[in-house]
């Protein structure tokens, strides 16, 4: 399947050799979150499951912002006219995106300026890797809307990131994470300057999707599961990865290319 001249009608998607780059669209208003925008990007992720045009995603900021969440008008509004089957069904499909992320096989790098919070602060949280300019302020306001912090798997993962106790101060707070914070605490890797933030987010991509993608697809999915394995039983799993990727093509690539002092070209199978 090919992804290259996708046309979405909700957020921006542009292609740069193998790597795909996201932007939310409305800056003036930092980048919300609408019903179309979650649908949309849930089926986008699914799709990239099977698009073999596309070795790695990065998700942007768009006019020095990341995204302020669901929209005060085209979301939260209307949600209060549902009734539990209704609202039932919207929280279920903001899930279902988080779900869709993390079982795309390319790696994820969220680029992060700017306000970052409510689905903007999941929407990094469950992306596999997450630079910041020193400006970005995430917070998982859901609290500050008389809401629980358990949204979209939020008390799952983010305390994966940065531990139980953090995680818990800022799920209960809806308060503001600074990048400094975030990068002490494992949140962020990389904190870069915000005109190079984009630049480097896609350089660091295009590495990836030079690499050995196949292997790059086995490590995210081992990534996953092993939260769920014991020790033995992951180290059992990553033997079998292991010895699956020893399989592949790029497995002798790089051994050639050791033999003959140059860098593997790798292909992905």
């Amino acid at each position: 399947m090919k992804m290259k001249d996708f046309k979405p009608s909700s957020f921006n998607w542009k292609v740069e050799g193998t790597v795909a780059l996201i932007t939310l669209r409305g800056p003036e208003r930092k980048n919300p979150m609408t019903f179309e925008s979650y649908a949309e990007l849930r089926d986008t992720f699914r799709a990239l499951a099977e698009a073999d045009d596309i070795n790695a995603v990065v998700f942007g900021s768009n006019g020095g912002n990341f995204c302020s969440g669901g929209d005060v008008h085209d979301i939260i509004g209307p949600l209060l006219d549902k009734d539990m089957k209704g609202l039932l069904a919207f929280t279920r499909m903001t899930g279902d995106l988080m779900k869709a992320m993390r079982a795309c096989p390319q790696p994820i790098i969220a680029a992060v300026d700017g306000v970052c919070v409510g689905a903007g602060a999941m929407i990094a949280l469950f992306s596999d890797m997450r630079f910041a300019a020193p400006a970005a302020k995430t917070a998982f306001l859901f609290t500050r809307v008389g809401l629980a912090g358990c949204d979209m798997g939020a008390c799952a993962m983010l305390p994966r990131v940065i531990g139980q106790s953090r995680a818990a101060e800022l799920l209960f707070s809806g308060r503001v994470m600074t990048a400094e914070e975030g990068e002490r605490w494992g949140f962020y890797s990389r904190l870069i300057a915000p005109e190079k933030l984009e630049a480097d987010a896609l350089a660091f991509a295009q590495q990836l999707a030079e690499g050995p993608t196949f292997a790059h697809m086995m490590t995210k999915t081992m990534l996953a599961q092993e939260w769920s394995m014991t020790l033995d039983q992951a180290i059992e799993a990553e033997a079998q990865a292991q010895a699956i990727c020893m399989q592949t093509k790029d497995f002798r690539r790089a051994y050639d290319a050791f033999v003959a002092k140059t860098r593997p070209k790798f292909a992905g199978d």
